[in-house]
């Protein structure tokens, strides 16, 4: 680990400063790189995220990066450049295989470019899109900005344009995705299988996956732009939409980010609620992917009952929370309202029903040959692969990633609770496949603890009719059904952010996706997506 002052021994061209868990690096654009290689040589293996950011005048880009194993601290770089024109910051795609995507999203929303990243198409838009939405002057005026209506031509996703930075950093064409004599398949973007609308194109050799270029933005619904004009209140409706599987616990982290910024005190009472929900909506959404898992390789009967047992808990949450699928449930300083007088009996009625469950489950598929020889030695993620592609939750600990939020810096209740963080360490599909199902167990574990112990007195703080967050910025993490989910504000002091962005772990995982199946034959394919159990709602935010 190193210390404040050894940032500046270590990179003497920074202005270091430290708020909470988090070390700023203030870092010339130039010495972006030099400054990123240094620390990736000092263990800094996990970059978490890239978030660009348009200052007004200038244009900023944050690196969020972690020691793998020591990721209480958090250290993120900082740099801006004043070129408006031509927006151009070196590439960290040398030293950590998830910048790929992370850059391609910062360009395609502000046009920002990086040197030495041979891939800067658009990744969310279309490549013909006109502007930068999220730059602060970008004009929605129709009829100055026109949305095309015609469906892209998919030629255009085949350059790859590349930086030219001796020529005033204008793009020249390098190369193509695939070669003109390969067999190229699309997978989706209307297809079950994909479980969203991500569109995969697949080049085959036979039954041989020989390489895989995923495209988003099909369900593309701004999130973070609008949240620019939302108040705080108001966002939190939409984090339940990112990860519909884990909208309890992505609210629940934006929550803790605005309380953070207003250190405002929540009640003991509201974290226990919290973290009891938190933990029936992450049994709720592995049971799904299970369930869904088992349905890609042909086990209707698995999924029917996966789905009977998530019942209980929708059940649950309609009664305390009045929603469902979106339980609506955490707000600023608390929970809406308390809890239902049958929340704890139905709790622990649930509890004992999904053990008994959960056997049933693993004598149905998990004991199954033919599941088994699917599963076992398919889709090999080593632990380093893992971690240089960001791959958090259920996915790294299955390749022996020890990467729980909830262990390595405890919010909410979790710190009076006991509990396992699974691990795994074959990084195989069966892996993936069963830790999720282990973690259940871990779940119902801390529910178990929390659920006769929850402490009287009120159930939220009383906060503000108008909020506003002081200025600066601010960082929250959670562990959401998939992984690490961040929450970054940049504050103006406005009842409205200037800026807001969610890291999606699901991101990652179809980046993983793209790592994996190249040697494996296209009847895996989708059953690898499944092991992944990426959310596309979630990516497309």
């Amino acid at each position: 680990m190193i210390t404040l002052e050894k940032f500046q021994t270590l990179l003497p061209f920074v202005t270091a400063t430290v708020k909470g868990e988090v070390i700023s690096l203030e870092v010339p654009a130039e010495k972006l790189l030099e400054a990123a290689t240094a620390l990736k040589n000092k263990g800094y293996d996990y970059l978490r995220d890239i978030v660009g950011i348009d200052y007004g005048n200038t244009f900023g880009v944050m690196l969020s990066i972690s020691h793998p194993f020591l990721s209480d601290e958090i250290v993120v770089l900082k740099a801006t450049t004043a070129n408006r024109e031509n927006p151009v910051f070196p590439s960290v795609i040398s030293l950590w295989k998830s910048a790929d995507l992370y850059e391609r999203e910062v360009h395609d929303f502000f046009g920002i470019s990086f040197s030495g990243n041979p891939d800067m198409r658009r990744i969310f838009l279309r490549q013909d899109w006109n502007g930068y939405p999220l730059r602060k002057e970008y004009d929605t005026t129709p009829e100055l900005n026109p949305i095309p209506t015609e469906n892209e031509d998919l030629d255009a996703l085949e350059n790859l344009p590349k930086i030219n930075v001796n020529a005033n950093s204008k793009f020249e064409i390098q190369h193509s995705i695939f070669e003109k004599e390969e067999y190229v398949v699309n997978f989706g973007p209307q297809h079950p299988a994909t479980h969203g609308v991500l569109h995969l194109r697949v080049a085959l050799e036979g039954e041989i996956i020989k390489k895989i270029d995923p495209n988003f933005g099909y369900i593309h619904r701004g999130i973070e732009k609008i949240s620019e004009t939302y108040t705080y209140p108001q966002i939190l409706h939409l984090t339940d939409r990112l990860d519909y599987l884990s909208g309890a616990i992505n609210r629940h982290g934006l929550c803790l980010a605005v309380e953070k910024g207003l250190e405002l005190e929540v009640p003991q009472r509201a974290h226990y609620i919290r973290t009891i929900i938190d933990e029936l909506t992450r049994i709720a959404s592995h049971i799904l992917g299970w369930g869904c898992m088992c349905m890609d390789m042909g086990a209707i009967t698995a999924f029917v009952y996966g789905m009977r047992d998530r019942e209980k808990i929708m059940d649950i949450f309609e009664e305390t929370c009045g929603g469902r699928l979106m339980a609506n449930y955490s707000t600023i300083g608390g929970v809406m309202s308390d809890i239902h007088p049958n929340f704890q009996r139905k709790v622990k009625e649930f509890i004992p029903y999904m053990r008994k469950m959960l056997k049933e489950h693993h004598l149905l598929f998990t004991g199954n040959p033919i599941a088994r020889g699917r599963m076992d030695g398919v889709g090999h993620l080593s632990r380093e692969h893992a971690i240089s592609l960001g791959a958090t939750g259920p996915v790294g600990r299955a390749s022996g990633w020890r990467n729980d939020i909830r262990k390595i810096e405890p919010y909410a209740a979790y710190s009076k609770t006991e509990f396992t963080e699974m691990q795994r360490s074959e990084g195989m599909t069966f892996d993936r496949y069963i830790i999720r199902l282990d973690e259940i167990e871990e779940s119902l574990k801390i529910v178990e603890q929390l659920i006769d112990n929850i402490p009287g007195g009120n159930y939220c703080a009383k906060a503000k009719a108008i909020i506003k967050l002081p200025e600066g910025d601010y960082f929250q993490r959670v562990e959401n059904a998939r992984g690490e989910f961040c929450v970054f504000i940049t504050s103006r002091g406005d009842k409205y952010p200037y800026r807001i962005h969610f890291r999606s772990p699901s991101m990652t995982l179809v980046n993983v996706l793209k790592a994996i199946t190249p040697g494996t034959k296209i009847a895996d394919l989708i059953m690898l997506g499944g092991s992944l159990d990426y959310v596309i709602p979630c990516i497309d935010r």
